[in-house]
């Protein structure tokens, strides 16, 4: 038995055109004006529905202890919002691990995901060292791309810039794709100091001692160190346009570097976070939300191709026992929030729905893109003969509101609840599987594969 997807207006990367698909077990064998099923097949009629490549996030915390969602509740609520592969960060190692060993702790935790995924190391200042020697048997392992910080010493996850340097290197060696945090964390450490000496501690404080040139200085730091070490870098949420000038200019430059955003940073300001009653604690996320006119700056970007990509930055801290630990200090609430069920749909209705980018581009930032730089095309990221049979239909002329009483994640709020969105996915398949119908999640926990991923071929 073939599935049949009939009458539906495909869209790719370049193209737009109507045809119907064939899909064979997990592939796409046959694209054409018109296929005629088999009794015994399967159709789908996607008439008057836009049919795309499924969503890939490239930028998800599942698994994270305090977190809000584990991979089997985490990947659900992606799946049902169109995201049909993820790859998440595995945090730094403990009680004396190696990265490798690690590596493998957080592939068996991994194993109940509902969709396809990979996995890439964040690489603390602990393991800068011994990354050097890993990284080789971690690209074995499929582990193509990795997690740099310039930030958050506190923690351990500042590197320095020798380190970081010798990292790239050694990754520019195994084909391998670096991802920086860029803020200049020991700068920020000291303003965050002298904020709550003031006696500022609400919320509100967390944007204004993060200012935006400490994320741009940090950005073209790391930009000429990799144009140094003569390797390709990418640089994750950017926020603001003055980071984003940075990578403008760099790629000008002739250097590898790929910028990437979220959708909170191009639909959330920082006002979020002086909501009343405590509110403005779920907003709380590094970099922070900026003045709202740099919204429209990130989506020129996205037009001109300086930003190629588009992550979640899905970190669930709860509200309640989580975001709440900071009630008197800004400087206590755990950083980051829910965002992967959304990320399709913010990224339709303000982009496609909203004129800002055209339903190509749409495609390229949330899949295609993604793909070509973390190693999954042309396997994913795609509809293509020979390709996964990843797909998302989505009928344009429904609408939803958003809301936590309708959400899969498990987290306690949702960032854009009350949003009315223009756009309501009917369908998702995953590998041929039809796991979503009408906003309904049908597939099983373990029916997700862990991804091998391709080396950066530069």
């Amino acid at each position: 038995m073939s599935i049949i997807i009939q009458n539906g207006t495909i869209v790719t990367a370049s193209d737009v055109y109507q045809a119907d698909i064939r899909i064979d077990g997990e592939v796409i064998t046959s694209i054409a004006s018109k296929i005629v099923p088999a009794a015994e097949d399967k159709v789908i009629d996607a008439n008057g529905q836009y049919v795309f490549p499924g969503g890939i996030d490239p930028h998800v915390h599942f698994g994270v202890p305090g977190y809000a969602d584990d991979f089997v509740n985490g990947t659900r609520a992606a799946a049902t919002g169109g995201i049909t592969t993820v790859v998440n960060y595995v945090e730094p190692p403990t009680g004396g691990k190696s990265l490798l060993e690690n590596f493998q702790l957080w592939k068996q935790m991994a194993k109940d995901s509902v969709i396809d995924y990979g996995l890439q190391p964040v690489i603390n200042a602990e393991y800068s060292e011994s990354v050097l020697k890993e990284l080789p048997t971690l690209v074995e392992e499929g582990a193509t791309s990795i997690k740099l910080f310039m930030s958050a010493r506190g923690i351990g996850l500042l590197l320095s810039d020798v380190q970081i340097y010798k990292i790239l290197k050694k990754a520019r060696e195994n084909g391998v794709l670096a991802t920086v945090h860029c803020e200049n964390g020991d700068v920020i450490d000291e303003i965050v100091k002298e904020t709550i000496a003031k006696g500022n501690t609400a919320p509100i404080y967390h944007g204004y001692s993060r200012p935006t040139i400490l994320e741009a200085e940090a950005t073209h730091r790391v930009l000429a160190i990799a144009q140094a070490a003569d390797a390709p870098i990418r640089i994750a949420h950017v926020s603001c346009a003055e980071a984003m000038n940075e990578i403008e200019q760099a790629q000008k430059r002739g250097v590898i570097a790929y910028g990437e955003t979220t959708p909170h940073y191009l639909t959330k300001d920082i006002s979020s976070l002086e909501l009343p009653n405590f509110e403005g604690a779920k907003y709380i996320c590094s970099p922070p939300l900026r003045e709202k006119w740099h919204q429209e700056v990130l989506w020129r970007g996205i037009v001109s191709g300086i930003l190629t990509t588009m992550g979640s930055d899905h970190a669930p801290v709860p509200f309640e026992g989580g975001k709440t630990l900071g009630r008197d200090s800004f400087a206590k609430i755990p950083n980051g929030g829910p965002g992967v069920e959304e990320l399709f749909s913010i990224m339709y209705h303000f982009g496609v729905h909203e004129k800002r980018i055209s339903l190509q581009k749409f495609v390229d930032v949330t899949s295609t893109a993604t793909a070509k730089q973390l190693g999954l095309y042309p396997k994913k990221g795609n509809i293509n003969v020979g390709s996964d049979a990843d797909i998302v239909i989505l009928d344009s002329k429904q609408s939803r509101t958003i809301s936590k009483a309708t959400h899969y994640q498990k987290c306690d709020y949702n960032a854009y609840e009350g949003t009315k969105v223009q756009g309501i996915i009917t369908h998702v398949l995953a590998r041929g599987e039809e796991i979503v119908k009408d906003r309904i999640f049908n597939g099983k926990p373990g029916r997700g594969q862990y991804i091998y991923r391709n080396k950066l071929n530069v």
